[in-house]
């Protein structure tokens, strides 16, 4: 069975996630994605910024300005990227029910 989107690379979903809660410069998005993947996902400066411009031209996220600040770049999620972080939320959902499910029904066959 072919899944109807294929699911984005850890960083690109990191990002995502980080921006969802609102527009952020490279460094804040690093913290965030550190502080929601509890230190799994480390990340440089040299993959986030790649990592971003593969974002931009896949349409998920875009450049903002914040406060007239020029001197730092600020990204925000794209209306398509909010659409591709709900789809990929949704599988990984899907995916976690199924394995509590599965673990349930093993433990009980177990027994």
């Amino acid at each position: 069975m072919k899944r109807s989107i294929e699911l984005l690379p850890q960083l690109s979903f990191c990002i995502l996630l980080a921006l969802s809660l609102r527009p952020r410069h490279g460094y804040e998005i690093i913290q965030q994605v550190e502080q929601d993947s509890l230190g799994r996902v480390r990340v440089g400066a040299g993959g986030l910024y790649v990592t971003i411009q593969k974002l931009i031209d896949q349409g998920l996220i875009e450049e903002t300005q914040i406060d007239g600040n020029r001197r730092r770049r600020y990204y925000q999620l794209t209306d398509e990227g909010k659409s591709r972080l709900h789809a990929e939320l949704a599988y990984y959902t899907n995916v976690s029910q199924l394995t509590r499910l599965r673990l349930s029904l093993e433990n009980s066959s177990s027994l």
